[in-house]
């Protein structure tokens, strides 16, 4: 947000009327959920301030902002967290162990989502105003999503994709935090099974590194 007025000023100066902003699923007071909806970290409190600048800037500036909250994408190129940390568990020939399976969470494919960001973007009016969109994919508790995650891949890594699904005694973090838009992806052109497909082509090339530096873990 530095600079915002001066940047927002010379936008319109160039015949700019509308911004586009993204957000996330775990900032204070966005999606739907459980504890009041409170920021879920640093990381989601600078998000939420950084929308409540944008908000009040892009209005003075007299524009039209758009806010794509984002919640848990997952597929190809993915950050190494929670889906690639089950792959290269699997891989290796053991029994990946969900930790936290009672949270319930938002996980979305990843080109579901920019789909809907691209219809997102080519859609907001340019008149003044705010318009938000919070783009949801599978609702439902962590275990379920890992059980999910793990029937596609069977088939098409051929492992045995194991689950040890713990017994949830603390929350730290809220119990739940989602979107609220429901995504029509066959309207939009999206394909479930190939977004499945591609998962399982990314990963398939690393296999054998995973495999192999687990035997000289375990060697």
């Amino acid at each position: 947000t530095c600079e915002l007025p001066r940047a927002l000023a010379a936008l319109g100066r160039r015949g700019c009327a509308r911004v586009l902003l993204t957000g996330s699923v775990f900032e204070g007071g966005e999606g739907a959920g459980s504890e009041d909806l409170p920021a879920f970290s640093p990381y989601g409190l600078s998000k939420e301030m950084t929308a409540s600048a944008f908000r009040y800037f892009v209005a003075r500036a007299g524009m039209r902002l758009g806010k794509f909250v984002i919640p848990n994408p997952f597929g190809p190129f993915e950050e190494p967290r929670f889906t690639a940390y089950l792959v290269r568990t699997w891989a290796g020939g053991e029994t990946a162990r969900v930790s936290t399976p009672d949270y319930v969470r938002d996980n979305i494919h990843v080109d579901l989502l920019a789909k809907a960001y691209a219809d997102f973007a080519a859609s907001l009016p340019e008149a003044a105003g705010f318009d938000a969109f919070y783009p949801s994919g599978y609702v439902e508790t962590q275990g379920r999503f890992a059980e999910r995650f793990a029937a596609e891949m069977r088939p098409r890594l051929g492992l045995e994709c194991g689950l040890d699904l713990a017994l949830q005694t603390e929350f730290p973090e809220p119990r739940m935090r989602v979107n609220t838009d429901p995504l029509n992806g066959a309207a939009m052109g999206w394909s479930e099974a190939s977004a499945w497909d591609a998962i399982a082509d990314y990963y398939k090339p690393q296999l054998s590194q995973y495999s192999a530096g687990r035997a000289l873990t375990n060697g």
